[in-house]
């Protein structure tokens, strides 16, 4: 056997194992950042041309043009303009609509979470804190509704309301508060008997005071993460009744409706139906992307992947 000389410093295995990693591989530091800032970057492009597209656009998004229409992109116009993504059926710019769509969808869908997750929230915390009748009752109602597919209870509510954007942002409500009423109860239930909420009822504290300082803090951080994964449910939702014309009226471009008037035109001008889901695919992919690292974030137990 031989053995180390006295004085010999030992070999550095530290460059091995970094040569050992796959070649163009990024550590995995940098993928969870990647993860969180691409969808995050898409999804802020994505409101920025939402909120000021339609000031800038040349186009009415309404405005038709018969001597326009169905022209592919990048086509040139009857006055010399340029229509990037092409025109539909009866002419109107394809990128204006698309542009009006995003800022309707982000509105349905920022208004259907804010509702939904403040009446579903303040249930949930409640149920959670107060338990008793009030807890049975609301979450039964919350299990009922949810035994049913959200997107035929939304068609249900959708077509005995009416189609406008008031309405969309009712039924998107009603059929998304149970699950922030769940998420809301069960973090009450798990926050209320913590050490710090018990010291807080021993000093002297209300029921209030409990809640607001030591229940609503730790409710909040789930139920955001909660807001951004059903962020992009809503739209799909609300894309899918404007296409059955059940939400957005016709007269307001939506993604829906956009991708409704090109399914009759698929074999000869695809792009009136294909650019806009494309659209919306590539919107939901991010929104469900941002949504599961924020929730890996927010988790201790799988923080530390």
């Amino acid at each position: 056997m031989t053995g180390a000389v006295p004085g010999t410093p030992l070999p550095d295995v530290a460059p091995a194992a970094a040569e050992a990693t796959p070649t163009g591989t990024p550590p995995p530091a940098r993928r969870r950042r990647l993860r969180l800032w691409i969808p995050l970057g898409v999804i802020a492009a994505y409101l920025v041309a939402g909120v000021f597209g339609p000031m800038v656009a040349r186009y009415d998004p309404i405005a038709t043009s018969v001597t326009d229409r169905l022209l592919p992109p990048g086509s040139r116009l009857a006055d010399g303009g340029l229509a990037l993504l092409g025109t539909d059926q009866v002419g109107r710019d394809l990128l204006a609509q698309i542009m009006q769509g995003a800022r309707v969808s982000m509105l349905v869908g920022a208004a259907t979470l804010l509702i939904a997750g403040t009446i579903g929230s303040a249930l949930g915390v409640l149920c959670g804190y107060r338990g008793g009748v009030v807890d049975t009752v609301v979450m039964r109602l919350a299990d009922i509704q949810l035994a049913f597919p959200s997107i035929l209870l939304a068609v249900f509510v959708a077509g005995v309301l009416g189609a406008s954007v008031t309405n969309v942002v009712l039924t998107l409500s009603i059929t998304t508060w149970p699950v922030f009423a769940r998420v809301a109860r069960a973090q009450t239930l798990a926050t209320r008997s913590r050490d710090f909420a018990n010291a807080a009822r021993t000093l002297g504290a209300g029921p209030w005071h409990v809640v607001r300082h030591c229940v609503l803090p730790a409710v909040l951080s789930p139920v955001l993460v909660v807001a951004t994964v059903q962020l992009g449910f809503v739209i799909v939702a609300e894309a899918s009744l404007s296409f059955l014309s059940l939400g957005i009226p016709p007269g307001t471009p939506s993604w829906g409706t956009t991708i409704a008037n090109g399914r009759d035109h698929l074999a000869g001008a695809w792009w009136i139906a294909t650019l806009p889901g494309l659209v919306l695919a590539l919107f939901v992919v991010c929104a469900g992307v941002l949504g599961d690292e924020l929730r890996d974030r927010s988790d201790p137990n799988l923080s530390t992947r």
